[in-house]
């Protein structure tokens, strides 16, 4: 007889261990509106579980959460997997169409969204086969009724669901070059695997650090950096349900003084500028006890896209402070190539982190030599099971232990892996996956557009923008108009950061025999 695995469940690791070392009156989370200690968060944490329950929520029962940075994503996320649920955190930047596809492919029996995001969910014109309940919550006045009155009725104590460490603890959904999101499903273990290696093996966080995460709760570059990591040392974190603007940032800085800064070139570039204009303007700094606005952090983290080293020397010039680049995945949860403190190689990606081992292929599958550019495989224990629904594709890039990233890279002889861009079309902007498929359907529907191709284009700072080229209809002539134009008409249709910075006009798009459009001439 097969001996049982052993009882492991997330929930129980990152919120109830933490009381049961001691440090449940230690503040966890810092808000503006107040603070919660770890005690308040189990408490949350617990209650959510048992309100989910009494709404007929069983194991394996999927929990979608389309939710601002506030403390009620601890408290669904940790209660959904207390019991044994699992959550499906989206992104909040996206158009109700896409919420639509989220919710039926996932199968999501509940919804739990953010008061001031409902409007994307009513504003859905289709039909939502699977959702049973939606709830609604604030952070200063939590849920709406009914789930307020469950939540209150529920009781404090929950028993973790006898879960383990290879049972599904939740989705990260990932975009493709081609086709629809793809659901990753990640074990309850995973986080462990990503929290030891990266946050304690690479960067040295401990329990003294405060951290703050430019980057959001709902992929998983910001789920690790403002959740699973500081729950896994007995951290706190700064939590902002507003845009992370330059002006928000500086003013969670100057009030919370966290140790660590998590963000994306996009933003470190963002606060540079805003910084430099006050300078011109002869603005100083709010605190003038202390030398600048970073002077409380200690390490500062880039991910989600390559770092220009442009931005890397002006913010060292400027606040003194290294900024560790890395890249991470949605299949990988996190960060798993590195600079660390100490160590920096501007413009490359850094070393290994512990625990994670590469390899770099050409086209047949065999390793190249060192110094040659080819496709980088990883493998660790914080990758996804699987896409949900995506059986080709999951054999595609899970290959067995090892996952294909898609990504371009080589080694130099100090042993630094270095970008050499994507395998595919996709695009990194402001650290978030663009598929130009996507992009380019949004154009071919304007009635003046024959075809367009879109591609990644540097702005002036080096950071990735879409482009896109555009054929005409007969009929049709080009004009500034026109071009600003059809920017507008993505904007309006699609999220903020999809929308092309620049259109060029042209008469033919580059074909192969199969007719199919040749990106990589375009870039």
């Amino acid at each position: 007889m097969a001996v049982e695995q052993e009882f492991f469940n997330a929930a129980d690791y990152f919120v109830d261990r933490n009381i049961r070392e001691g440090r449940g009156d230690k503040i966890a989370i810092y808000t503006e509106q107040r603070n919660y200690t770890y005690h308040d968060i189990q408490k949350m944490v617990n209650k959510t579980g048992n309100a989910l329950r009494e709404l007929g929520v069983r194991i394996d029962d999927r929990i979608m959460l389309l939710m601002l940075d506030v403390p009620q994503f601890f408290a669904a996320f940790w209660g959904a997997i207390k019991i044994g649920a699992v959550p499906v955190p989206v992104n909040t930047m996206l158009p109700p169409e896409d919420y639509e596809y989220y919710l039926n492919d996932s199968r999501a029996k509940v919804l739990v969204v953010s008061e001031e995001l409902v409007h994307l969910i009513t504003s859905i014109k289709g039909d939502l086969f699977y959702l049973r309940d939606m709830v609604v919550l604030s952070e200063a006045d939590g849920a709406r009724v009914p789930f307020k009155q469950k939540y209150k009725q529920a009781p404090a104590v929950l028993k973790p669901a006898l879960t383990t460490r290879d049972d599904v603890g939740f989705w990260l959904y990932s975009s493709g070059s081609t086709g629809s999101p793809k659901g990753a499903i990640h074990s309850q273990y995973d986080m462990v695997a990503s929290a030891t290696s990266y946050a304690r093996g690479a960067l040295g966080l401990t329990d003294n650090d405060i951290v703050l995460s430019g980057a959001r709760l709902f992929f998983g570059y910001g789920l690790g950096n403002s959740m699973y990591f500081p729950l896994e040392l007995g951290a706190s974190v700064v939590l902002n349900p507003a845009p992370p603007t330059p002006k928000n940032i500086f003013q969670s800085l100057e009030r919370f003084r966290p140790t660590v800064f998590f963000g994306v070139p996009t933003l470190y570039g963002q606060l540079l500028e805003y910084r430099e204009k006050l300078d011109r303007e002869g603005i100083k700094q709010a605190d003038p006890t202390s030398e600048h606005e970073f002077s409380s952090v200690r390490i500062c983290v880039s991910g989600g896209e390559a770092l220009p080293t442009d931005i890397y020397y002006r913010w060292k010039e400027r606040f003194g402070l290294d900024i560790l680049d890395g890249i991470g995945s949605t299949e990988m949860l996190h960060i798993f190539i590195s600079n660390r403190p100490g160590d920096v190689r501007p413009g490359s990606t850094g070393k290994p982190v512990p625990g994670y081992k590469f390899k770099i292929v050409d086209d047949a599958g065999q390793e190249v030599p060192e110094g040659e550019i080819g496709t980088l495989l990883v493998k660790g224990d914080s990758a996804a099971q699987q896409y949900w629904r995506k059986r080709e594709k999951s054999r595609k890039t899970m290959q067995g232990e090892w996952v294909d990233t898609g990504d371009k890279y080589y080694i130099d002889e100090d042993g630094y892996y270095w970008c050499a861009g994507r395998g595919d079309d996709m695009l990194k902007v402001g650290g978030i996956w663009v598929s130009p498929v996507e992009v380019e359907n949004c154009i071919n529907d304007h009635p003046a557009v024959l075809e367009s191709a879109v591609v990644g284009s540097p702005d002036d700072k080096e950071l990735i923008k879409p482009k896109a080229y555009v054929v005409l209809r007969e009929g049709f002539a080009d004009s500034d108009e026109l071009r600003e134009e059809l920017k507008k008409w993505v904007l309006d249709r699609l999220a903020k950061y999809k929308y092309p910075r620049w259109v060029e006009i042209v008469s033919e798009l580059p074909k192969g025999a199969t007719g199919k459009i040749q990106r990589f001439k375009l870039r």
